[in-house]
């Protein structure tokens, strides 16, 4: 899943204002990360809070957070600069028109907004109007509107990025698919020709990801609990792994994550066994796709609805969100990529429940989870043995209007 990191010096001016020098922002690549359990939006007020710093002095802004608010009619992607000491404040012009429409309720997915080109683009599902949008990022975070291209489907939930390919799933009950297409170095996007992977109707794809080399592609299928994997052909199209759709190791396998530190290691949450009963497998990929469980995977992580996950860079521990019982499971990962559960952190606000997408800071050392519940962001800071500790002032609301999916760091 993919880091690109692109950085830039920064003085810019905002509402009337100077950033301080040595302030930088960078663009970068994806961590990624929509909801079938009905969360309704909060109100939301015009003015956002920042997450409060410690200091005094304002922290260097060092890189920034965007989130695909769904809204109704008019899309729009909400950004955030993210600062050195983990805070957000709000970027001036926020939220920024995504070019399409939003469907005005979560998704049921990961992977909604995505950088591309290294981090000169950013990628957003429309499912409201059956697009993706392509926004440049400009070197002071700011969005602009490159081209808006249809989904290939119905119901665009989901997005993957490898180099100039990219994948997206529909997850429309007529129109269940995953198509293929190329951006252009001036962003737009062209279909594949031959890409598209018609899927059953009640398949309701929740996730689809390419591998770090770009050489296989797995998708995940919550309504008929199985996971699809291909091999990645020179062209763009890809070919079914021998005994693909593989059998989930649970009911609704939703997030998914390949290890970034070994492209080979596939991670799938499951996320509707029932209460207290959520797991998470691992996989190894081979090169022709075949999917092999690790160890005593599945593992338990003791919380409910694990639908969202996330793997720091280092490759050494894994997070997934538990949306129905309001908590941040903790695993570590051994070299060979069994899983070993280290605890829970509790989401602070309204019990936590509704918390869905994360996405991990470059360096590793913050955590963001996009609280669709309440149009919210949370954001917490990473410790090296991989424990949790939320921000003071998290979570920070979005615009009003909002029903988040996907969450994108860079």
């Amino acid at each position: 899943m993919r880091i690109l990191n692109v950085s830039r010096a920064r003085a810019v001016t905002s509402a009337g204002g100077r950033r301080p020098l040595g302030a930088r922002r960078s663009p970068a690549s994806r961590w990624r990360a929509p909801v079938a359990f009905g969360l309704l939006a909060a109100g939301a007020v015009l003015t956002v809070p920042a997450v409060a710093s410690a200091s005094p002095y304002p922290s260097p802004v060092i890189g920034h957070v965007y989130l695909d608010d769904g809204t109704v009619g008019t899309n729009t992607i909400s950004a955030f600069d993210r600062h050195a000491d983990g805070s957000l404040t709000p970027l001036p012009g926020s939220p920024f028109a995504a070019g399409g429409a939003g469907s005005g309720a979560g998704l049921a997915s990961e992977g909604a907004v995505q950088f591309a080109d290294g981090g000169r683009f950013l990628l957003a599902a429309d499912a409201g109007s059956d697009q993706v949008s392509v926004l440049r990022v400009e070197p002071d975070g700011s969005l602009r509107l490159a081209s808006v291209a249809s989904s290939g489907g119905a119901l665009p939930v989901s997005i993957a990025v490898h180099g100039s390919l990219v994948y997206v799933a529909n997850a429309g009950p007529a129109d269940s698919d995953y198509t293929g297409f190329r951006l252009a170095p001036w962003g737009s996007l062209a279909p594949v020709p031959g890409s598209t992977v018609t899927l059953p109707a009640a398949a309701q794809p929740g996730d689809v990801l390419f591998n770090g080399t770009g050489t296989r592609l797995i998708g995940t299928r919550v309504g008929t609990s199985q996971i699809d994997s291909f091999t990645v052909g020179l062209g763009g199209r890809l070919t079914a792994a021998p005994g693909s759709p593989y059998a989930a190791q649970g009911i609704g396998p939703f997030g998914s994550q390949f290890r970034p530190t070994d492209p080979d290691q596939l991670f799938v949450s499951n996320a509707h066994n029932g209460t207290g009963l959520g797991t998470v497998s691992a996989f190894t990929d081979s090169g022709a796709g075949v999917l092999t469980s690790i160890g005593s995977s599945p593992v338990p992580d003791q919380q409910t609805a694990p639908c969202w996950v996330t793997i720091s860079p280092d490759g050494q521990y894994l997070f997934a969100v538990n949306t129905g019982s309001g908590a941040i499971s903790r695993y570590s990962i051994a070299r060979g990529g069994a899983l070993t559960l280290l605890g829970s952190t509790t989401v602070s606000a309204t019990g936590g429940v509704g918390a869905v997408d994360p996405g991990i800071s470059p360096d590793g050392r913050y955590l963001y989870v996009n609280e669709s519940r309440i149009d919210a962001v949370g954001a917490f800071a990473v410790s090296p043995g991989g424990d949790l500790t939320e921000l003071p002032g998290s979570p920070i609301p979005l615009p009003a209007g909002a029903t988040p999916a996907g969450i994108a760091v860079n």
